[in-house]
């Protein structure tokens, strides 16, 4: 899995992830959501559009990032999830924790 990290100004920014969100990038995702937070950007947009699978580990590493944001006063929220990461979260009742938006960059307005 390969990352992006855009700034959008007022503490939000928008990861971009590129691939498989599984047992083995699911570390580089908790890393990515620290380092965010602690640049200043405590709201963080994750943009799914490019994730074409999701297993437990990579919920995992949502809701760990999920934590660190609102531990820092923020929130993470998610954007444009594949039909294949949307199962996923309707299977493990995380729809209602993490949801779903349709475009990372407004996420986080009105």
């Amino acid at each position: 899995m390969e990352y992006t990290v855009k700034d959008l100004g007022g503490g939000v920014a928008v990861l971009h992830l590129d691939g498989r969100l599984n047992m083995t990038s699911a570390a580089r995702l908790r890393e990515a959501v620290t380092s965010t937070v602690a640049n200043g950007h405590p709201r963080i947009a994750v943009d799914l559009a490019n994730v074409d699978f999701m297993d437990s580990s990579g919920l995992g590493a949502l809701i760990s990032g999920l934590k660190t944001a609102r531990q820092a006063g923020g929130d993470l929220r998610i954007a444009a999830p594949s039909e294949q990461v949307k199962l996923v979260l309707q299977l493990t009742n995380m729809e209602r924790v993490l949801l779903a938006h349709e475009r990372a960059e407004t996420a986080f307005s009105g």
